[in-house]
């Protein structure tokens, strides 16, 4: 092999690793944050609210059904005295949430991204988005008080704000004879 030959396949064995270690660290970092959406039930959709009437001139009934994933990332991180949830969700109202502490240490976000067609005219070409409802699932890093919690949705954003519940101190327990 020639030396020409020899740079060539080191390049390109270099080229291949970083671009695998990309997809690696992608893939580890979007697990999570990959979000399953479900048709609703009853519900117009992309796919089916193409109908004869709104079809546009000429008859074009090509329709892209929307996404059933989408990447809906998170952060979780904890302060001294409470665990900040934050989740990116843009294109939803504060009533579309629902919000639920399954224990002291799990918080369960649901909520219904729904559909909404822009020109009844229209035809899409590229439909990325996801419709539907879906679920997350958050293990929280430290025991919340239920009780104190608050949510708020902004700019595409839902936060919650969970206060750690106060630990009980020890407690001394005596023996006593019987």
């Amino acid at each position: 092999m020639t030396k020409l030959a020899q740079q060539l396949k080191h390049g390109a064995g270099q080229a291949w690793e970083s671009i695998s270690e990309g997809w690696r660290e992608l893939g580890t970092r979007a697990s999570g944050a990959v979000t399953r959406l479900w048709p609703s039930a009853g519900e117009d959709t992309a796919k089916n609210a193409m109908d004869e009437k709104s079809a546009p001139e000429g008859g074009d009934e090509h329709w892209l059904a929307p996404a059933r994933w989408a990447f809906m990332a998170a952060d979780v991180y904890a302060t001294r005295d409470k665990v900040i949830v934050r989740m990116e969700s843009p294109g939803m109202k504060r009533e579309d949430f629902e919000i639920e502490l399954t224990s002291p240490e799990m918080l369960s976000v649901s909520g219904h991204k729904r559909y909404e067609r822009e020109l009844a005219d229209s035809s899409y070409a590229i439909v990325q988005s996801a419709y539907g409802r879906f679920r997350r699932e958050f293990r929280l890093p430290a025991p919340v008080d239920v009780e104190r919690a608050k949510a708020s949705y902004d700019a595409g954003v839902l936060r919650i704000e969970l206060p750690r519940r106060s630990l009980v101190a020890s407690h001394r327990i005596e023996v006593r004879a019987t």
